[in-house]
């Protein structure tokens, strides 16, 4: 059973575009440097869920370059 909920991962990825707005990054790269886990990280597809999740709420976006994915906040409209 996981120790954080999806909700909890996009928290903890909210609080570092906080800090660091123009950040972009893999969902693998978010999953080790963005979230502080205390311990042992929760499996990559919880952070692809908590990313997916803050797509749909406006706060991420998904843009493709090359053969990777990287996730930064969406533009301020």
């Amino acid at each position: 059973m996981p120790c954080m909920s999806i909700e909890q991962i996009a928290q903890a990825i909210e609080v570092h575009l906080r800090v660091n707005p123009h950040a972009k990054d893999t969902a693998e790269g978010i999953h080790l440097w963005w979230i502080d886990w205390q311990g042992a990280p929760e499996s990559v597809t919880l952070t692809q869920a908590a990313l997916e999740l803050l797509e749909t709420q406006g706060i991420m976006v998904c843009v493709v370059a090359g053969r990777r994915e990287l996730w930064s906040a969406a533009p301020r409209t």
